[in-house]
């Protein structure tokens, strides 16, 4: 199996400017996510950003640049047009690895990748978790996911699904017995004709209602394979908080 992965990667974060340079443990943040995604025995790995200062530090430390333009409607526009810039072909295979996940575990890259590869009729594959707590699954900022036999997706949402009528009508402080919560892990492989069309799309009600650009694909009659981890990843970066966290488990 052969795939790629590209990393967007942009210096505009409302609560962490500069959020890709900033240093980890003496590297830059995107260094180390970099690292990962090299470690990960990907075919390509490139870096997508509309701003000098990234490139500038990324090409210092050895990886492969490609600029876009800066406005974008969401992530996968943008590797929709680092795909096309590069010239990757339709059945290829590429893993958006935001730029801010410097504790992804490079083998989470690899078995997305591996799953999209194994599902031809999927055009996306991605990954979930089990939910522990009812202060998850109740949780708006963690996305949800509901999958037919086959591991493929039915729905993605903020809210609480599937809901338990029986359970919940009892008490809504314990998860049921069932089991049947998973929460999504926000990491994507693509087949490239996949993004192609994507991006020719518009959004569509239920991604503008829910806030997750997944249902585009979901709406529009495309299939997404989700496999199973029992852990999730480690934490990404949004805050300073965040920031010293992972560097207190990278240091460790």
């Amino acid at each position: 199996m052969e795939f790629r992965i590209a990393i967007p990667a942009r210096y505009a974060s409302t609560r962490l400017p500069g959020k890709p340079l900033r240093e980890i443990g003496g590297r830059p943040m995107l260094e180390h996510v970099y690292r990962r995604a090299v470690e990960s025995g990907a075919a390509e790995v490139v870096i997508a950003t509309d701003d000098v200062r990234i490139q500038r530090v990324a090409e210092g430390f050895g990886a492969r640049v490609c600029m876009t333009e800066p406005q974008h409607p969401s992530g996968t526009d943008r590797l929709a047009e680092v795909a096309t810039a590069l010239g990757w072909n339709e059945g290829d295979i590429v893993v958006n690895l935001q730029g801010d996940e410097p504790l992804m575990p490079p083998r989470l890259l690899r078995q997305v990748a591996a799953a999209l590869d194994v599902h031809p009729d999927a055009a996306i594959a991605t990954l979930c978790t089990p939910i522990h707590t009812t202060a998850e699954l109740f949780d708006p900022h963690v996305v949800k996911v509901v999958c037919d036999r086959d591991g493929y997706a039915l729905y993605f949402s903020r809210a609480p699904i599937p809901w338990d009528r029986d359970a919940f009508g009892v008490t809504t402080e314990e998860l049921p017995e069932s089991r049947l919560h998973y929460r999504h892990v926000g990491l994507y492989a693509y087949r490239v004709g996949f993004l192609q069309r994507f991006a020719a799309g518009a959004p569509c009600s239920l991604e503008r209602t829910e806030s997750l650009e997944q249902l585009r694909a979901l709406w529009s009659g495309e299939r997404i394979h989700v496999g199973v981890v029992e852990a999730p990843p480690g934490h990404g970066v949004d805050t300073e908080e965040d920031l010293a966290r992972v560097a207190a488990q990278l240091a460790g």
